[in-house]
């Protein structure tokens, strides 16, 4: 189909990869324990934007730049690595969402304010995957050994083959945000110390995985 090959397998691999966890799943949690399910789900559909734009950068051959350019790797990984560190830095600083009981009767923030928030939750996704040369290289690795190399238009495989990867790994995303979210708002009925050092811990991680990225 489009080109391809094997593609039951493709969507199983792809599947068992969207399950192990990894910075994009820390930071939905993340993103979760502050906002709830809104912002992890917008974490999640930042993710899936950057996923996008390496299945199109992977078509196009930016990816195979990436491999064969030490100087291009090199400045992707750093500016990556910075940008990690920075979201990690933010998720130290941020405090948790309230509970639902003390959001009633506090006075709400400004709409404008709110999407401004939700808005950078979906932008630092879109940039934590984007930058992440890793992703990149994992595309142009993955996607070709499903390719049929007698396919007439090998670019439409990459990016049919790109979209099945994100489509099955949004919901995933979506799912885990979910998750977190309910277990979110358990925590938060019973106190907010939890939430606030689970949101600092991934937080210190994202730092942990900055630095690790650089050297």
């Amino acid at each position: 189909m489009f080109g391809t090959t094997s593609l039951p397998l493709f969507v199983v691999s792809g599947l068992l990869l969207n399950f192990t966890p990894g910075p994009d799943t820390l930071y939905i949690l993340g993103r979760t324990a502050t906002h709830r399910f809104k912002g992890g789900a917008l974490a999640a559909l930042g993710i899936g934007a950057g996923t996008l734009v390496h299945t199109f950068a992977a078509a196009a051959g930016l990816s195979a730049l990436l491999a064969a350019s030490a100087t291009a790797f090199t400045a992707v990984k750093w500016i990556g690595a910075a940008y990690l560190a920075y979201v990690g830095i933010t998720m130290l600083m941020t405090r948790t969402a309230k509970p639902v009981a003390a959001e009633s009767r506090a006075s709400p923030l400004p709409q404008e304010a709110a999407q401004a928030s939700l808005r950078q939750v979906f932008v630092q996704g879109f940039l934590t995957n984007v930058l992440n040369p890793k992703v990149a290289l994992f595309f142009l690795a993955f996607l070709p050994q499903f390719v049929d190399p007698h396919a007439p238009s090998k670019a439409l495989a990459f990016v049919f083959l790109g979209i099945v990867f994100n489509v099955n790994g949004t919901l995933w995303n979506l799912l885990v945000a979910w998750s977190a979210a309910h277990i979110a708002n358990r925590i938060a009925s019973g106190g907010r110390s939890i939430a606030v050092w689970l949101n600092r811990a991934i937080g210190a991680l994202f730092v942990y995985l900055g630095i690790r990225l650089a050297t």
